[in-house]
């Protein structure tokens, strides 16, 4: 195949909303050759904007399609009831398939990617030259658990050609058979972005005394107690949190955290300006909760902080920060993470940490992708 002259069709079904997060799949499918067509099949959400006609966005043509949806914990699983189910999943099945037919992305030859389990069971039927399975997440994690929702990502998982994995703990959760290709993909980082120098100060951190030290992501994850440990271990300096919370009572729950004189929660800040936090931190925090769920994951902050050039000090983890510990500090221990404060804050590898970033730079990453998925095609040929 003269891969100047390719042209693939590719259905990416995504347990996140295009226009919602912007995450490793639209970082990924963005940097896809400029042949290939794409269509992001995206899960209808409550209360968020939904793509009910399809919408072009870049290269990629996002659609909304309702379908089996996890009912919060505590709640009847509706879909438990193998009737509702199977009725739902028809309807789901049927507009997918409308679109697929109205789009042009009916061919048996088309490639099919799947990272949400809840479509797992359909996906495995359609047609198609590849399936492959991208593990940015421990997706049954996710969950509550549902053994009709294990089936549907494990049918999935074992017709699947190609398995991209994040972490060897997730690969091990899937436990692939000996001859499927399984191809460790971690995150990544856009590294002008974070890399290139941005002369303006956020005014929230104008008159905040320093050190800084600062964490940019979600707060649902962070470990509130060793957030509290480290500021109230040195209080002369200022511990900045950036990014939102997605449950809605995180702040009701750790108000003793924010009550804290010296911790400065800002909220949600928009991607363009993000670089322009992180690189005005003194030190870069990484004090993420030791769970099942996070031991799976591998971190985007962790390769933005290292473009940014700044230190990183971080709890062990994940796979990821050990990789990460010979441009990052990395703590065995709540007490040795609040212990390394200062001697983080004097790591001096700057060039080092953004060599590593660059190496983990999302073109990199959707090249690897690429030519993975063109020799699955071959293969598929031979």
């Amino acid at each position: 195949m003269r891969h100047g002259a390719e042209h693939i069709d590719l259905i990416w079904f995504s347990e996140i909303q295009w226009d919602f997060l912007s995450t490793r799949k639209q970082r990924l499918l963005n940097r896809f050759p400029e042949q290939w067509r794409i269509l992001f099949v995206e899960p209808f959400a409550v209360g968020r904007r939904s793509h009910w006609l399809p919408a072009k966005r870049g290269r990629v043509t996002v659609v909304t399609v309702p379908f089996l949806k996890n009912i919060p914990s505590g709640e009847p699983q509706l879909f438990d009831n193998a009737l509702i189910r199977w009725l739902v999943a028809l309807a789901g099945r049927m507009i997918a398939a409308f679109w697929c037919q109205a789009l042009g992305f009916s061919s048996s030859e088309r490639l099919i990617g799947l990272s949400n389990i809840y479509w797992g069971g359909v996906a495995a039927s359609m047609p198609c030259r590849v399936r492959f399975y991208d593990a940015n997440d421990d997706h049954l994690g996710f969950t509550s658990g549902q053994p009709w929702l294990r089936e549907s990502m494990h049918r999935f998982v074992e017709k699947a050609d190609l398995i991209f994995y994040v972490s060897n703990p997730l690969l091990d959760k899937l436990s692939p058979r000996p001859e499927q290709r399984c191809v460790e993909l971690g995150n990544g980082v856009e590294f002008d972005h974070f890399a290139v120098p941005r002369p303006e100060t956020p005014e929230q951190l104008c008159s905040l005394p320093g050190p800084i030290l600062g964490y940019a992501g979600a707060m649902d994850w962070i470990d509130a107690d060793l957030v509290a440990s480290v500021a109230r271990a040195w209080p002369e300096y200022s511990v900045v949190l950036v990014g939102p919370a997605y449950a809605h009572d995180w702040a009701d729950r750790h108000v003793e955290l924010l009550s804290l004189p010296n911790v400065h929660w800002v909220g949600k800040v928009g991607y363009d300006e993000l670089p322009a936090w992180v690189q005005r931190f003194d030190l870069a925090l990484m004090p993420l909760e030791r769970s099942p769920l996070k031991r799976a994951s591998n971190p985007n902050k962790l390769y933005e902080y290292a473009a940014a050039g700044v230190p990183i000090l971080a709890i062990d983890y994940c796979d990821a920060v050990r990789k990460a510990s010979g441009v990052a500090h990395v703590a065995s221990t709540p007490e040795e993470f609040v212990r390394l404060v200062t001697q983080a804050l004097a790591d001096g590898r700057k060039a080092a940490r953004q060599a590593f970033a660059r190496a983990h730079s999302w073109e990199a990453l959707a090249e690897t992708m690429v030519h993975e998925l063109r020799n699955a095609m071959q293969r598929r040929l031979s």
